[in-house]
């Protein structure tokens, strides 16, 4: 069993500040407009609107007033028939979450749709009118919660996005190293298992960072902030499908070199010319970084120019060939970007 009560990451402090100015706002924004029991639904409304992206706090607070207003109408349906006794009740939430399945409602809407129809039926007869009231408070707490999220700072998912692609770009250049290390020294079975088993891990960093895309293009969707920030998550998307290539070629010729692998390679003249275009290739990836005092942005790209063997290789000619088609390519993901 694999459970926490301890998320990987926290909430940043500014989404918590919204979260209870929100519930704050929606509670006295609420108990003026609508008489009656304290305004408990219209805080909760609002505190779940508050979302890490605008497109997702709007999707939550229409999910939520959807599901009220569909649980409401459900359980004012069986109140008129059965009262409000318990197989009223228990009949309510089952066709609350019956109408939600055969809609293909989320299951927030669900959920929701099955709350509000048991709490109608429920507290209703106690409080007149309080089917009603209840819609009110939750369409003004999801509109408090979506006002407040927009208005103090509106959130953008760019730094998590930032980092998964330098996290990339650094693992696809350690292994460009890895490999170029690899083509010069006496290799164990041991040892190539390991080289190919952390080429072919890159597809984990590829994935992280292509999520984290999408993340932060998602929090651009109603964001007023988008027109500054759209141009830097396409430069971001455009830099990970460049590394996206970059480490297929590179894990090609990872399993080509383990497949073909015998003790004289490391002697090999274009195997050791080979290396160095991939050292190059690694340098050439890190330039934009910089790292403490050292701007490698300042230096020149060292790659500048895919290897050539005029020649067919005397020995290894099936793995040298191999080796100079993928640089080739990797040559060209590099020549591509601006900085390269």
């Amino acid at each position: 069993m694999n459970w926490s009560l301890r998320a990987a990451r926290r909430s940043s402090l500014l989404q918590v500040v919204k979260s209870a100015v929100a519930t704050a706002a929606a509670w006295l924004i609420a108990g003026w407009l609508v008489e009656g029991p304290p305004p408990v639904f219209a805080a909760i409304a609002a505190l779940l609107t508050v979302q890490p992206s605008i497109s997702q706090s709007f999707g939550r607070g229409v999910e939520r007033t959807v599901g009220v207003i569909a649980g409401v109408i459900v359980a004012s349906a069986i109140g008129l028939l059965l009262g409000s006794g318990f197989w009223a009740v228990a009949l309510a939430v089952t066709c609350a979450l019956l109408v939600a399945w055969a809609l293909r409602a989320t299951p927030g809407t669900a959920n929701q749709m099955a709350i509000s129809a048991m709490l109608v039926l429920a507290l209703g007869t106690a409080t007149p009118g309080y089917a009603v009231d209840r819609i009110l408070e939750t369409a003004i707490g999801a509109v408090t919660g979506l006002i407040v999220n927009v208005a103090i700072v509106p959130p953008l998912a760019l730094g998590p996005a930032r980092e998964q692609v330098a996290i990339l770009t650094g693992d696809t250049a350690d292994a460009l190293d890895r490999l170029g290390s690899a083509l010069v020294q006496p290799q164990t079975a041991a040892s190539l298992d390991d080289l190919l088993a952390q080429a072919r891990a890159l597809r984990g960093s590829v994935t992280a960072a292509e999520v984290a895309i999408t993340q932060a293009d998602e929090s651009l969707a109603l964001n007023p902030r988008r027109r500054r920030s759209s141009e830097e998550v396409e430069a971001l998307s455009t830099d990970v499908r460049r590394l996206f290539a970059i480490t297929t070629q590179l894990t090609g010729m990872t399993r080509a070199f383990v497949d073909d692998y015998d003790d004289t390679i490391a002697g090999d003249r274009y195997a050791t010319a080979i290396a160095e275009q991939l050292h190059r290739a690694a340098h050439d990836l890190r330039l934009p970084v910089s790292t403490g005092d050292l701007d490698l942005s300042a230096e020149e790209p060292a790659l500048t120019r895919p290897l050539e063997v005029i020649t067919a290789p005397p020995t290894h000619w099936m793995l040298i060939g191999s080796l100079l088609v993928n640089l080739r390519r990797i040559h060209d993901s590099l020549a591509a970007h601006p900085e390269a």
